[in-house]
């Protein structure tokens, strides 16, 4: 081999490797900045698509009241009918005037002109109602992996990561504190963000809003798991990223 061929294999080589390198750190940089599949850091970070942007949930299909849900009912200048009240377990609310209401399995909407037909009949003209739900029931988050009770638990207000852990009785003696992973749907794709409770309890780091349909994994020390793969394809702590 001449000198010359050896020559231009050195320099192709080193054209190759800092290919290489300044690939890896454009992909770096646009992970810190947000442009690249990760979204932003997790205070910037828009509500999920279970959620609307008013805050109000809307989960995977219309929701439907349910049992336990609190509702928050008006009437357009009739303010001494408004009511905020709970649906029972029968799938019942009790307002002025009307008594009785079937609640329970109705969309919004329906409740809305169910109260103002009943309005209607003989007390008012054209009443214009509004519901709102305050709380959900139906709103749920997953907890797994390294908690003391994993499950589904209920999500009745604004809740945060420490807090939705708190609810499965807090991590095992093995959780890896370092690789808390949220799964969340943005846009019509499942993303993921992985947090440190470390940071978060020293106060270093955010502690970031769960919302319903959310899935919260710890991950176990030591343990070989699929989780791994989620913690290596996210490299940044608080950032979403498609996985």
């Amino acid at each position: 081999m001449t000198m010359n061929r050896i020559l231009l294999r050195l320099l192709a080589t080193a054209l190759l490797c800092a290919g290489l390198v300044a690939c890896a750190s454009s992909n770096t940089t646009a992970i810190r900045s947000g442009t690249a599949t990760a979204v932003t850091a997790t205070s910037e970070l828009g509500v999920p698509d279970s959620t609307s942007a008013t805050g109000a949930y809307t989960g995977a299909s219309e929701y439907r009241v349910g049992a336990q849900d609190l509702l928050e009912i008006s009437v357009f200048q009739v303010a001494e009918l408004n009511r905020t009240v709970r649906v029972n377990s029968n799938g019942q609310i009790s307002l002025p005037l009307v008594g009785m209401v079937v609640a329970g399995g109705k969309t919004v909407q329906e409740l809305e002109a169910d109260i103002a037909g009943k309005l209607d009949e003989t007390y008012l003209q054209d009443p214009q109602v509004s519901v709102f739900v305050k709380e959900f029931t139906s709103q749920r988050v997953t907890l797994e992996g390294a908690v003391r009770k994993p499950g589904i638990y209920p999500l009745t207000g604004r809740i945060s990561l420490l807090q939705a852990i708190a609810q499965a009785e807090g991590v095992t003696d093995l959780a890896n504190l370092d690789g808390v992973v949220v799964f969340r749907q943005i846009e019509g794709k499942k993303m993921a963000a992985v947090f440190s409770l470390n940071q978060i309890r020293a106060g270093q780091a955010a502690d970031p809003q769960i919302y319903g349909d959310d899935i919260i994994v710890v991950d176990q020390s030591g343990a070989k798991t699929g989780l791994q793969r989620v913690l290596q394809a996210v490299p940044f702590f608080n950032l979403f990223a498609v996985y």
